[in-house]
């Protein structure tokens, strides 16, 4: 059985990093899908689902820290890792307490970007299994009461 790959969206404002990591996504089997900027990420992301995003800390629209916000708020579920070129501690808290899986510093190394967008998928992928973990034994405790309450 082949396991489908995630969908992945890109959000960042200098292009040739936007393709580069387009590309090396690709590469290695991610649907993908970019934004290069904070307006355009939050369309694409109301009309299609993604498994993770990678934020652009600066966006020529709005901070992304601001979208992730958004995101968090309407999309809890989707992995979001901030990537910035600007690296701080305060930008770092504020991204994280703000709902971010992961910060990253560019310049971005693909294979640890790579590898942290697998761990985040993982933890995903093990989050959907105990919530349809759970669905099911609620289903099954909820079938033996039905059984229960027609019997007697």
């Amino acid at each position: 059985m082949t396991e489908k790959k995630a969908s992945i969206l890109i959000v960042e404002d200098d292009t040739n990093i936007r393709e580069t990591l387009n590309t090396i996504l690709q590469q290695k089997g991610y649907n993908t899908d970019t934004a290069k900027n904070g307006q355009e990420a939050i369309q694409k992301s109301k009309a299609k689902f993604f498994n993770l995003a990678l934020l652009d800390i600066k966006l020529p629209d709005m901070e992304g820290t601001k979208l992730l916000t958004t995101m968090h708020g309407s999309l809890p579920k989707m992995m979001k890792i901030m990537i910035t070129g600007y690296p701080s501690l305060e930008n770092a808290m504020e991204a994280l307490n703000q709902g971010a899986d992961a910060y990253i510093i560019k310049p971005v190394k693909p294979e640890k970007l790579l590898e942290l967008i697998e761990e985040k998928l993982e933890k995903q992928r093990k989050a959907e299994k105990m919530t349809e973990g759970k669905v099911t034994e609620w289903i099954k405790t909820r079938a033996r009461k039905l059984e229960g309450d027609i019997q007697n």
